[in-house]
């Protein structure tokens, strides 16, 4: 009898350890899906679909920044098709490197028609890029 006892109780102990690391995976997974779209795809999709997503894009030059300098919004254009568009409005510090027409990715979600940001940041400029050839 001590041996059938011995075996539930581990039984019973894997069982458990195993649902735990499950629903952890699981857990895990499912939060931290994010869609990596450019702005023509995040148009496309349905905007409940997009509550956590990262576009990427290019700024044009309808940047507001409020008077404190903290944040900006702007119109995220499409890389290969410009006249797509969607609002950002970002709440933070903003890179120096911010400006009309810099390549830009922001992390957040859809509300409503807009993109609430709470992450935005800047591809380097190409001039960069060239000093690092220069050198390699």
């Amino acid at each position: 009898m001590s041996a059938k006892k011995n075996l539930c109780v581990y039984l019973t102990a894997f069982v458990l350890l195993a649902g735990g690391v499950g629903f952890m995976l699981w857990s895990a997974l499912s939060e931290g899906s994010m869609y990596h779209l450019n702005v023509s795809e995040a148009v496309a999709m349905p905007s409940e679909k997009l509550k956590s997503a990262r576009l990427f894009g290019v700024a044009a030059d309808d940047i507001v920044k409020p008077q404190n300098g903290l944040g900006a919004s702007f119109t995220l254009r499409d890389l290969e098709r410009p006249e797509l568009g969607i609002r950002v409005h970002y709440r933070g510090a903003l890179p120096d490197t911010f400006e009309k027409g810099a390549e830009v990715i922001v992390e957040g979600r859809m509300e409503g028609k807009d993109f609430a940001a709470k992450t935005l940041m800047t591809k380097c400029p190409s001039k960069y890029e060239k000093s690092n050839r220069e050198h390699a």
